[in-house]
């Protein structure tokens, strides 16, 4: 049982770094002109913070992601290569 959950998280862990470096190599392939399509994507989230403020304790959440090709094919190749090992 234990060795089920335990790839479970490496295979969060892969996916989130496919999602990371694929959006770092997605926004880094926007400066180049043949590879701007890399880098098309679509952010959702809160536009704004919220504030919750108690008087004692003041509180902000905050969530965007943003999401691009880049990202995507590095979340694939991610799920790929936690396959092949």
């Amino acid at each position: 049982m234990a060795t089920k959950e335990k790839n479970v998280w490496i295979l969060l862990v892969f996916i989130l770094s496919g999602i990371v470096v694929g959006g770092l190599l997605g926004e880094l392939a926007s400066r180049v002109s043949w590879l701007w399509w890399l880098s098309y994507g679509q952010s959702f989230g809160l536009s704004e913070p919220i504030t919750l403020d108690l008087s004692v304790i003041q509180l902000t959440f905050g969530l965007t992601f943003k999401i691009n090709i880049s990202s995507i094919i590095g979340m694939i190749l991610a799920v790929f290569i936690y396959k092949k090992m």
